[in-house]
């Protein structure tokens, strides 16, 4: 049983605010934008992932010193067909990351189209991460850390080199995103959704915890 220190410093341990934001992910088909989202949720990775077909959603909390951090995750298809789609999903998101793939330059280059695009027709103070991904795949590297770090230091955004293989940074661009997002006031939950209440489905949610 715990005595009453014990459960003083528990209770004092635990988070005390809540905030709950929607993300989105860009970028051109095959750079791993479901393999992120599915090594960050599940802590799974499969090396044969089929194409998203529109957008899917999945959810993730992260507990961040005193506050608890709760992502909606709407991971959007890479396909030029779905491009006119895309405005319907990172509308009202308060975080991005634009997924490009190291060995492919022209997945760079596209990414830095949707960065423009976000930054034009996005939320004012949208919180943009670069992501480099298959930063297992150095062999193959086309485009260079320093390129893609300076672009972002040009264009006010965040970059990391992420591995959703190995799985390096995957849940360190999360909780960067976590970390610099406003806290001031919570945002409220959408009409119908008490977050405190809410029951999930452990197939479709996890939790990873950040120092």
């Amino acid at each position: 049983a715990l005595s009453v220190c014990d459960f003083y410093v528990q209770a004092m341990a635990a988070p005390t605010k809540k905030f709950q934001f929607k993300l989105v992910l860009l970028g051109d088909s095959a750079v791993g934008k479901s393999s992120l989202v599915l090594r960050f949720v599940k802590g799974q990775f499969f090396e044969f992932q089929e194409s998203t077909i529109g957008a899917a959603f999945l959810t993730q909390t992260v507990v961040i010193d005193d506050y608890t951090v709760k992502f909606e995750i709407w991971d959007t298809a890479g396909q030029e067909r779905y491009h006119s789609l895309a405005p319907m999903y990172y509308r009202g998101a308060a975080a991005a990351i634009v997924v490009f793939d190291i060995t492919n330059r022209q997945s760079f280059t596209r990414a830095t189209s949707w960065v423009k695009e976000l930054q034009r027709q996005g939320s004012s103070n949208v919180i943009i991460a670069l992501a480099g991904n298959k930063a297992d795949l150095e062999e193959k590297r086309q485009v260079t850390p320093e390129t893609a770090k300076e672009y972002a230091e040009e264009t006010g955004i965040f970059f990391m080199e992420t591995s959703a293989k190995t799985p390096l940074n995957v849940r360190e661009i999360f909780l960067a995103i976590a970390r610099k997002l406003p806290k001031e006031v919570a945002p409220a939950p959408r009409q119908g959704i008490v977050i405190e209440a809410a029951v999930e489905d452990p197939e479709k949610t996890g939790c990873c915890r950040g120092s």
